[in-house]
């Protein structure tokens, strides 16, 4: 993988993004779901808003790039904060 010019940040975002996706596999395997309707009024399962989270999370970061916010860490927060919303009320 020489040729991608890999950083660590790059990788540990990737490891995670992998390592979310095994887990919810394994849970979707374990304990399967019934989709539930949130306050977006549309059916969804974990996996359907770990892709919002995940989706929002990247519009947060790249306002809060856009925006010069504050220091980039902080957007993280914002994000878990968005996060532990999506996966209790959509």
């Amino acid at each position: 993988m020489s040729w991608m010019a890999w950083t660590l940040p790059t990788a540990i975002f990737f490891a995670v993004i992998a390592c979310l996706l095994i887990a919810f596999t394994l849970l979707a395997i374990r304990y399967p779901e019934t989709p539930r309707s949130g306050i977006l009024g549309i059916e969804t399962t974990r996996g359907d808003r770990l892709f919002i989270t995940l989706l929002g999370s990247a519009f947060i970061n790249l306002i809060w790039l856009g925006f010069e916010i504050g220091p980039q860490p902080y957007a993280l927060l914002v994000c878990l904060v968005y996060a532990a919303a999506v996966f209790r009320w959509v």
